[in-house]
């Protein structure tokens, strides 16, 4: 992450507007030159910016900014969150090259033979294809059915194991729950 504030400039505008800071403390702060703090100051630079206040965005606090107005020599100190964002729990589409794509419905036949307890946008979501195709393919009603192989998709890569084993295992539920409610309303 950078040791400057978000939209420097505009902090520089809210710094100079709301604060008694030195054009060096600011300047410091925001990373740019004293010369073009003291042009912001005068009007002539960043005419039309609107400033941002870096106390509501957790850059800085009323304390930093207290006590770097009684110390003139004293910078301000940028505070940094230290808040991780994990991209594992997001998933991303991924790409597929042309010459991979017809995989997608071998794929999708497969998982229609092996596992037919699958619903077909169960399928469609493991393997990125439309509910439609999916359940053209289980009708035998798709457009190439005929030149189809049933391909794993786990040995594709086209999702994991851990997908598949979740997804086996919502079916599994929704089976049992199904056989439930058919029991009570008899």
């Amino acid at each position: 992450m950078s040791d400057a504030p978000l939209m420097p400039m505009a902090t520089a505008v809210w710094l100079l507007d709301n604060t008694s800071l030195t054009f060096k403390q600011i300047a410091n702060f925001c990373k740019l030159h004293e010369v073009e703090v003291q042009g912001i100051a005068d009007g002539e630079v960043a005419k039309g910016i609107v400033g941002y206040n870096p106390i509501i965005s957790g850059q800085l606090t009323k304390e930093e900014i207290e006590l770097s107005t009684a110390d003139a020599d004293r910078n301000l100190n940028l505070r940094v969150n230290e808040i991780q964002i994990d991209s594992d729990e997001k998933k991303s589409k991924k790409y597929v090259p042309l010459s991979k794509r017809q995989d997608k419905p071998d794929s999708a036949l497969w998982l229609i033979k092996q596992h037919s307890i699958l619903k077909d946008s169960q399928i469609a979501k493991l393997v990125g294809i439309t509910k439609n195709s999916a359940t053209a393919i289980r009708n035998k009603s798709y457009w190439n059915f005929n030149n189809l192989n049933a391909k794993d998709p786990v040995a594709m890569g086209l999702f994991t194991q851990k997908d598949l084993a979740e997804a086996l295992e919502k079916a599994e539920r929704r089976i049992k729950r199904e056989k439930k409610q058919k029991e009570k309303s008899q």
